[in-house]
């Protein structure tokens, strides 16, 4: 039940609203103001369109477009007036507000970067994308971990961006860390769209957890995003799911984290967020608890090697035009010492 859309809210639902953002062309600084205005007047056109909203998501890229610039000129800063204009709108509007900025790194590459603020201006949730999608993005990997917070009417909230997606570890570290509602927001264009929606489904069934999830749209004269925003049940039917990838639409739905508490704790067949660190409890008290998985002992050892390791052939963005990388992540450009 999505409470046709949000529009008949239950006591304890959460609606949500994601934006399929129109894909903009942002190169100067003015633009970066103009596009920055066009987020505020959707996040008044979102309370206006529903008003028992309570969380509007806004897609990555949102602010930037897909033109994957660098350009110090057009990089944001947590304390700059793109940040300050939306904490404003959510206050003034009384909606929290999940938002996309490219942020400005002295010490290297501009980090991509998510925020979610309060229904009172404050910022709640800061994310720092840890997957780029490499070779076609430039941006530092993140170095913050996945943050949960208590989000809308008390929902535990993860914040997750694109790429990220589709490794399932990161939502299950979401889920792991108690997220009852986790949010992808992405560019992604046409040819990612079955891949994005079979795992949209499967982030949520696999860790008994709602995803909300959504891309920028229409075209910017070179980049098509294909919008497919989603809204995904913890038992993975889809709640909403718009096709029609129309720019601007706003899709909605109402999804319950009290029910995720409550599959969580009495379900038995296919509790897999609980039985992954509980195997096999039927037969040994408990269930094991180990670890057997070789590539998470390799990973935290420092040896990942895969046995194809040798035979990949992009492990740098050259195809895509950016100079091979020498600085070692953790180190600062030499330039920025």
């Amino acid at each position: 039940m999505s409470g046709l859309g949000g529009l008949n809210k239950s006591p304890n639902g959460v609606v949500i609203g994601l934006v399929q953002l129109q894909l903009p062309v942002v190169e100067t600084p003015d633009d970066l103001a103009r596009q920055t205005a066009k987020i505020v007047a959707m996040v008044g056109k979102a309370r206006r369109s529903m008003p028992t909203m309570d969380l509007v998501v806004f897609p990555e890229y949102a602010l930037h477009g897909l033109s994957m610039s660098t350009d110090p000129a057009i990089m944001c800063r947590l304390d700059g007036p793109e940040v300050q204009a939306f904490r404003a709108a959510c206050a003034e509007h009384r909606i929290w507000g999940c938002f996309s900025l490219m942020e400005r790194n002295p010490m290297g590459n501009p980090w991509n970067s998510g925020i979610v603020i309060d229904d009172r201006g404050e910022l709640r949730l800061y994310y720092r994308k840890l997957h780029p999608w490499v070779p076609v993005e430039p941006w530092e990997p993140g170095d913050l971990g996945i943050p949960v917070i208590d989000g809308p009417k008390g929902a535990k909230l993860a914040l997750i961006i694109c790429h990220d997606g589709m490794f399932p570890e990161m939502a299950r570290e979401c889920a792991y860390k108690g997220a009852e509602i986790m949010l992808r927001t992405a560019g992604y264009t046409a040819p990612i769209r079955e891949a994005w929606r079979f795992t949209n489904q499967a982030n949520a069934f696999c860790n008994l957890m709602v995803t909300a999830n959504v891309c920028m749209c229409g075209s910017d004269g070179t980049f098509d995003s294909m919008g497919e925003a989603m809204i995904v049940n913890f038992d993975g039917t889809i709640l909403a799911h718009a096709t029609t990838g129309r720019p601007d639409e706003i899709v909605t739905a109402e999804v319950r984290p009290d029910l995720v508490r409550e599959a969580r704790i009495h379900w038995a067949v296919e509790n897999n967020i609980y039985q992954f660190g509980h195997r096999g409890y039927v037969a040994v008290a408990g269930g094991a608890t180990d670890c057997p998985y070789t590539y998470m002992h390799d990973l935290v050892a420092g040896r990942w090697r895969l046995p194809w390791d040798e035979a990949v052939v992009h492990k740098d963005g050259r195809a895509f035009g950016f100079p091979a990388p020498t600085r070692r992540f953790g180190e600062a450009l030499k330039a920025a010492e």
